[in-house]
């Protein structure tokens, strides 16, 4: 039974006309090459919040070093953040070999497809599930995304603020109507390529649509207009010194970050809040609290680096000490090159290429 947003649409020609429109104008992307669940399940994580041409190298490589999901479940977890390295986001691939962890030792190595085994994972949340269920096993699920949001909200003229985690509910009972039972992969997958394609944030390419017909906000001329999304709360700035203190022999001090929070478990080079120290008293600092003498300051190329929440204005400075590091357990003295084997976040790799 249609309920008021797919009341005015025509179903079966909406689902043949975007299904037909997919299977042949679909991008030839490297996890579409089967329906294998684990590789289905790896490229989601790695596309949330990030764009396509950005992940295709990182999966290439990511399923390259880990084949399988026991290859992902057996290994070292400092070597999956090291491939995961530059995505950003880590707790994503955390929460990945955690719950692949769960299924090779409770579902004999076999991705679920019921869909409460397989929500119960860490770190799969409803579209995931769905995109998983629906793309791999062929099963009428909905997979409800901000690109979904977006095209369902033009076609039917959703005027729901998609922010709110309830509107989510709306365009998940939308889609399970609308979603086709025979061919639910390239269904949903239509959808996801719609968004990223043609129906685009900001200018969506009407004249081009292959489902234009169908759209209600292209009919009243408000396409522009939705979705509606209201805005994030202000971003935080925080400003640091970053710190690269280099040893009589070359080598540079290297701080592992904690176990929770931001970046956990990552590596970088030592951080200091600028509310806690100024520039002029840096060096002393550094004495103090490393048990050395600085030799010579010099600062390079200042980095940014903006997180969902907060923006980081990092002053990078380079400091040639002499006499012996002390650092905690947290700490190693590196090489140059070796610290290419670490996994640093990406404000970090930005001070490490200018070291290089």
């Amino acid at each position: 039974m249609k309920n008021n947003y797919t009341s005015n649409i025509d179903i079966p020609q909406f689902r043949d006309d975007l299904i037909q429109w997919f299977e042949k104008e679909q991008r030839s992307l490297p996890w579409r090459e089967d329906q294998d669940p684990y590789k289905v399940w790896v490229s989601e994580i790695m596309l949330q919040q990030t764009k396509v041409d950005t992940v295709i190298p990182y999966f290439q490589h990511f399923v390259q070093l880990f084949p399988t999901l026991e290859a992902l479940a057996d290994a070292e977890e400092q070597k999956v953040l090291k491939a995961w390295e530059g995505l950003g986001y880590y707790s994503r691939v955390r929460n990945l070999q955690s719950a692949v962890r769960e299924v090779v030792g409770s579902y004999d190595a076999k991705v679920p497809d019921d869909p409460k085994q397989l929500g119960d994972l860490k770190g799969v949340g409803p579209y995931t599930k769905g995109a998983i269920l629906s793309i791999a096993y062929d099963k009428p699920e909905p997979a409800v995304d901000g690109n979904v949001m977006r095209v369902l909200s033009r076609i039917l003229r959703i005027e729901e603020d998609i922010a709110k985690p309830k509107t989510r509910k709306t365009f998940e009972a939308v889609v399970r109507e609308l979603i086709s039972k025979e061919n639910p992969s390239a269904f949903n997958q239509g959808l996801m390529e719609l968004g990223a394609l043609v129906c685009t944030p900001k200018n969506p390419s009407c004249l081009l649509c292959p489902v234009q017909e169908h759209c209600q906000a292209f009919h009243d001329g408000v396409e522009k207009n939705l979705p509606i999304k209201t805005k994030n709360k202000k971003h935080k700035q925080q400003s640091y010194f970053a710190l690269v203190i280099e040893d009589d022999a070359g080598n540079i001090l290297l701080e592992q970050r904690p176990n929770d929070g931001l970046l956990a478990q990552m590596w970088q080079f030592p951080m200091i809040e600028m509310k806690t120290v100024d520039e002029k008293h840096l060096s002393v600092y550094v004495q103090e609290k490393y048990q050395v003498n600085v030799k010579e300051k010099q600062r390079i190329e200042p980095v940014k680096h903006v997180f969902s929440h907060i923006t980081w204005h990092l002053d990078v400075m380079l400091l040639y000490v002499e006499g012996d590091i002390s650092f905690n357990e947290n700490g190693k003295l590196l090489s140059i090159n070796e610290i290419s084997d670490y996994p640093l976040p990406v404000s970090h790799q930005k001070i490490y290429k200018q070291l290089k």
